[in-house]
């Protein structure tokens, strides 16, 4: 092994209204005896914007603040390597990749995190979500879950097998259309949930090199409304318009196709295959011709647009059967014959003034031949089309200057598209074409009352497209309002059409998200409606900015898009994640926030001190503390450690130490088969104190909690930071307040101070976190462990905690020699005054002292019985039986008979 090992590659997404969520983690492991680097490299859509990310190594977390970039000049631009992680400029087929490294020590791992944000645009008649699968490795923990709201009805919704090029894995059986193995797919009217986690043989039978592929999720929505879909959400609104039973428009289209020397081979042969079938899907009123360029420019139909019939598309196929690769590239010059023969068929024909006129451009190259510059092109293109038809753009292979297919297609209100040079060209290409060539409606203008709302997004559209959608948001400017009224405007084939309607603004409760079932990641507390609006703002700003040849209105643009990047977190061309240490241990707050409650435990307790929580967190509200004879059964182990067990039917406490060795693993709890839950505890070591008894002491280092019904979960907990798992990876600071909530798991952190886990509400553990400011040399950080609430634990639960929830332990009275029992009230005194006597537990006979033990950071002290020699005879067996092979183990429970 010269590389870390990936053990877990995790992908969550929640799909809220077409807009998109992703959050990707990944852990690599480093078993070797030396560093090594660890390589986190993602291909994420180029449509998407990074929100965040985050990598830990040991106690050491590392974050990315959103931060903008300053305008740099000349060779300050090539210090590239210098920056943090963020997305290349290297595009493949509507990718970029994402990347970043790291060193991991000897027997240690790396713990990466990256968030995503993207609109889903529809094509073809559904939206299309996509992650990359390839860790470049087999992984022994991998799972995709995505997670679909859509409150107007979801339909259609499929999931393709896994798609690979040759360039990127190659598991695809041939004409299968059946989901990846492991697939599973579940929806009600309005949620979705799609899982992926084939294990380690299902990802070897795919791609041994762990290059599975694109997984995909593809779904629509139901449409009610010709107006559309308008969504309403505290202050901001989305409106999707996407009308369907439209008979189609005439279109009149000019193919523009490179023929120059480097199409040979796989490219023009593609491109032809592609072309045979789009000129059969011409309809009768349209009309087309063909233009091959490379250093020489070949029209097919001179000076004219024919129509469609069948000898002139068998003609037409004659032609570009009979084109040849040879010469230069002549971009500029066939642009110019395109446009002229286009504009040339319009003014000198009676055309349909409701039809659709475009250029398709195809090309694999840079210009060559004729004016090279791209400015130029680009100038005499826009002034050779004069916003009378549209230019969409094609690039073939990786030599294409995609930049200036992208510009030449956005100044032209048209559309570009990369595609690879691989065997599934032919039918991307088609797939463009089907895009654009059903055009149903042409001027579209989408109009609101100027004093209901502001900062509107684009909402003029030359052409609709079938099975495409447009989309426009913005603000409100009167939030009471009962309703928003919306016009649409727009030509189709037999009329102009005008659609007026009032669109009810219904206050939160129908778009408010908020505690759905299967959505409970928090991402339904953000507004997706504002989010939405934002990464539209900032779309239309950098293309804007991409269009503009003024240097002010550039810079105007820029930081404008930049502003509004830094506002909402995302990573644009003109921010950066610049990568900053999470501190461990900064200073809490002076103020204190809160007290906590103690309601309903039926006793006024000695309260944690909390601090007030960062903004944005949510203030704990209850904390369960130990206190004898207020729950049913209270437990703890902590320090040395020290266990306690209250019994409040006998009303005594029983104290016990466990004499390990660093390293071992003590199971507190086992009930995996019953409520599912394990909980684990791992010794660290430290030297014994001057004078002492011992050798050594033990405390704990990690608590690990186990469960695994609903569905599999656990938390790994140290003194510095706390592993959650329940499908999504998520790490946390032990030094930040937080709350984290998932179907049936909520953790509280209270910073420095202590964690509470309830699971499924019936289950509650208080987990303290011990620090030394100025430790002695036999002082470590370290944890405590408590049981708050056994109510969901079986009677069958044991571990050296678990084993005492359903036994009663028994002191027998005949040892205090009194001939009288004693009143309730005098049974303490009783037993202090003789400091050994005897308890009975499951018919065996335990010698016992009187000692006291101060619990909970010595706020709490608690009378006990303590069984001496590692709880001899108090507990089943011996403490050698509780010891787990690591701390995942759940085992088996030897005691259940």
């Amino acid at each position: 092994e010269t590389r870390p090992r990936m053990s877990e590659f995790n992908v969550k997404s929640t799909i809220i209204s077409r807009y998109a969520f992703t959050t990707v983690s990944c852990t690599m492991v480093n078993s070797g005896s030396e560093a090594r680097e660890a390589v986190f490299e993602l291909q994420i859509p180029a449509a998407a914007f990074i929100s965040n990310f985050t990598t830990s190594i040991g106690n050491k977390t590392y974050y990315g603040v959103v931060t903008g970039k300053e305008k740099k000049h000349g060779s300050e631009d090539k210090a590239k390597s210098k920056k943090p992680p963020s997305p290349t400029d290297g595009r493949e087929n509507g990718y970029e990749t994402f990347k970043a490294s790291i060193s991991i020590p000897r027997k240690m791992q790396a713990n990466f995190l990256l968030h995503y944000e993207e609109l889903l645009q529809r094509r073809l008649g559904k939206y299309e979500y996509t992650v990359s699968i390839r860790p470049q490795q087999l992984v022994g923990r991998l799972r995709v879950e995505v997670n679909i709201l859509e409150n107007s009805g979801i339909v259609s919704l499929e999931v393709p097998p896994l798609r690979n090029s040759k360039h990127k894995g190659n598991g695809k059986v041939e004409g299968d259309t059946s989901p990846p193995p492991s697939t599973v797919i579940g929806h009600t009217k309005t949620l979705a949930k799609v899982t992926f986690s084939p294990n380690v043989v299902q990802q070897a039978r795919i791609a041994r090199n762990g290059i599975l592929g694109d997984f995909i999720v593809r779904y629509d929505v139901n449409r009610e409304l010709s107006v559309g879909d308008v969504q309403i959400l505290n202050g901001y609104f989305v409106h999707y318009f996407a009308p369907k039973d439209l008979p189609p428009l005439p279109k009149n289209v000019v193919f523009v196709l490179d023929s120059s020397a480097s199409m040979v081979g796989t490219k023009l042969r593609q491109t032809k295959e592609a072309l045979f079938t789009i000129l059969q899907d011409l309809r009768p009123e349209d009309h087309f011709n063909i233009i091959g360029f490379s250093n020489r420019i070949k029209v097919w139909q001179q000076d004219k647009l024919v129509p469609v019939t069948p000898n002139n598309i068998r003609d037409a196929k004659k032609y570009i059967h009979n084109m040849s690769p040879t010469g230069g590239t002549n971009i500029n010059g066939a642009l110019q014959t395109g446009a002229k023969l286009l504009n040339d068929y319009i003014a000198q024909n009676d055309i349909d003034a409701r039809s659709v006129s475009l250029i398709i451009f195809l090309t694999d190259g840079r210009p060559t031949v004729g004016e090279t510059q791209s400015s130029k092109i680009l100038s005499n293109t826009k002034e050779a089309i004069r916003d009378k038809f549209c230019l969409f753009t094609i690039g073939i292979g990786n030599d294409v200057d995609y930049k200036l297919l992208e510009r030449m297609a956005l100044e032209n209100c048209g559309m570009t598209r990369r595609f690879q040079e691989d065997e599934d060209a032919a039918s991307q290409l088609k797939g463009f074409y089907d895009e654009i060539g059903t055009p149903l409606l042409s001027d579209i203008r989408i109009d609101y009352p100027d004093d209901s709302v502001e900062q509107v997004t684009q909402n003029f559209f030359p052409n609709y497209f079938n099975g495409s959608e447009i989309i426009i948001a913005g603000k409100l400017i009167n939030r009471t309002s009962d309703s928003l009224h919306v016009e649409v405007t727009a030509s189709n084939s037999k009329k102009y059409i005008l659609l007026k309607t009032d669109v009810g603004i219904d206050l939160p409760s129908r778009n408010d998200i908020r505690g759905v079932p299967g959505l409970e990641d928090g991402k339904g507390d953000q507004n997706y409606i504002e989010r939405a609006w934002s990464y539209l703002t900032i779309k239309e700003l950098l293309n804007a900015w991409l269009k503009s040849d003024d240097s002010q209105e550039k810079d105007y643009l820029m930081e404008k898009a930049k502003s509004m990047a830094l506002t909402y977190n995302f990573v644009t061309p003109f921010t950066f994640l610049k990568m900053k240490e999470a501190g461990l241990y900064s200073e809490p707050p002076q103020e204190e926030y809160i007290s906590p409650s103690t309601e309903g435990i039926g006793e006024k307790l000695q309260s944690l001190q909390g601090h007030k929580a960062p903004p944005g967190t949510r203030k704990i509200k209850t904390i369960f503390v130990y206190v004898s004879r207020i729950c049913s059964f209270s437990m703890s182990a902590d320090g040395d450690p020290h266990f306690v067990i209250d019994f409040p039917s006998s009303k005594f406490s029983v104290c016990f130490n466990i004499d390990g060795e660093p390293g071992d693993i003590l199971r507190l709890v086992s009930d995996h088969k019953e409520s599912g839950v394990t909980v684990n505890g791992q010794l660290i070591g430290a030297p014994a104190p001057p004078n002492g008894h011992k050798k050594h002491r033990t405390y704990f280092s990690t608590i690990t909690i186990l469960s695994n019904k609903p569905e599999r979960s656990y938390l790994e907990i140290t003194p510095t930071r706390i592993i959650l798992d329940d499908g999504e990876r998520l790490v946390l600071s032990c030094g930040r307040s937080a709350t984290v909530k998932s179907s049936s798991l909520e953790v509280s952190i209270s910073a420095n101070s202590n964690i509470t886990v309830t699971i499924r509400g019936t289950i509650s553990f208080v987990i303290l976190i011990h620090h030394y400011k100025n430790p002695a040399p036999y002082q470590k950080d370290h944890l405590g462990f408590y049981i708050s609430n056994s109510k969901g634990l079986s009677p069958d639960s044991h571990g050296l905690l678990g084993q005492f929830l359903k036994d009663e332990v028994k002191l027998l009275q005949e040892s205090l020699n009194m001939s009288n029992p004693l009143a309730d009230q005098n049974k303490t005194e009783a037993v202090k005054s003789n400091p050994t006597n005897t308890l009975k537990v499951k018919g065996r006979l335990v010698p016992v002292v009187w000692k006291q033990r101060r619990i909970y950071n010595g706020q709490q002290e608690v009378d006990c019985w303590f069984a001496k020699n590692n709880a001899d005879k108090l507990i089943d067996g011996s403490y050698r039986d509780y010891l787990a092979s690591h701390p995942f183990d759940t085992g088996t429970n030897k005691w259940v008979i």
